[in-house]
């Protein structure tokens, strides 16, 4: 029996295709985005890459059900569909709240007034002052009934929804954990106000009706998530939010 020659990949793939996945760039790039991970122009390098290749990356993608999302602010991120065939995982309510909340805070002056540094402590400010205390602490425990546990349960949980969204690519930790910048993928949560409204206006009116956070019948996996939020695999799979 005679075996062919193994063909190079531009004899089966479109030049352009062959020339990205050829790049050395791209393993990192592509394991980057499957778990999850949105590329800002803060990661320069991989930002100009997926800008160069990003036709002939987006119909491969295709090919797995999944749509390589250019976002209006310039960062990418993979969207699967109902039919993908790389795996998915969803947020929990608390941090698609806490994502609602860091994308009004990338909005306010003071982002400019501090460099775009913020604190965990202001954070949990906006959170206290933007959204209804007793449903906040119900994310954490459904029978609360305010006590300092479940408020310190909460600042635990806030924390963690941090860690989340940092592995996501939408935030920054400077010198430890205490402190934050956020990158522009962060308007993955704020996809409502891309209208003629002021968008901190807008924002401001999803988190205080509540309509900033996610009804169960959108997170079929919220439960499943939210039992092993503290896990370090969560985002091992696509983000879906």
């Amino acid at each position: 029996m005679q075996l062919h020659d193994a063909q190079a990949p531009s004899d089966y793939l479109p030049s352009d295709l062959a020339r990205a996945i050829a790049n050395p760039l791209f393993p990192q790039i592509d394991a980057l985005l499957r778990s999850g991970r949105h590329i800002s122009s803060d990661d320069f390098q991989f930002h100009q890459f997926l800008s160069d290749a990003y036709d002939a990356l987006d119909l491969f993608y295709r090919r797995y059900q999944v749509e390589l999302i250019k976002a209006p602010e310039g960062f990418y991120y993979l969207r699967p569909k109902s039919t993908a065939l790389i795996g998915t995982s969803m947020l929990s309510e608390l941090d698609m709240l806490v994502g609602k909340v860091l994308c009004y805070m990338y909005l306010s002056p003071e982002r400019l007034a501090n460099e775009g540094v913020f604190t965990q402590l202001e954070l949990l400010e906006e959170l206290s002052n933007l959204a209804d205390e007793t449903q906040l602490l119900r994310m954490v425990n459904q029978r609360s009934g305010g006590s300092d546990l479940d408020k310190q349960k909460l600042k635990d949980k806030v924390k963690g929804s941090l860690r989340r969204l940092k592995r996501l690519g939408m935030l920054t930790f400077i010198a430890g954990v205490e402190k934050f910048s956020l990158n522009e993928s962060v308007f993955r949560f704020g996809a409502d106000v891309r209208t003629d409204e002021d968008p901190r206006a807008v924002q401001l009116r999803l988190i205080q009706s509540g309509e900033a956070i996610v009804h169960d019948a959108d997170l079929p996996q919220a439960d499943a998530l939210q039992n092993n939020q503290d896990s370090d695999n969560e985002e091992q799979l696509g983000l879906e939010v």
